[in-house]
């Protein structure tokens, strides 16, 4: 499987390059994510677990752990 060039940051990460964020790209029915300071890991999936996973923190069914 092949990996992307075109990674992309949320605009809450900052400008420039080098900043600790998750990068996100693309390709056909895959999406792939990174940790900006660790790029040569890279996690891939297809889209509906993703969309899942935003949605369970956007209704708020996510919580952090608990120590």
């Amino acid at each position: 499987m092949s990996t992307p060039g075109n990674w992309q940051k949320s605009s809450y990460s900052g400008p420039g390059d080098g900043d600790s964020c998750v990068e996100l790209a693309s390709t056909q029915a895959t999406l792939h994510l990174r940790e900006s300071d660790d790029p040569a890991t890279v996690l891939s999936t297809n889209p509906a677990p993703v969309g899942h996973l935003l949605q369970a923190i956007r209704s708020g069914t996510v919580t952090a752990p608990r120590s």
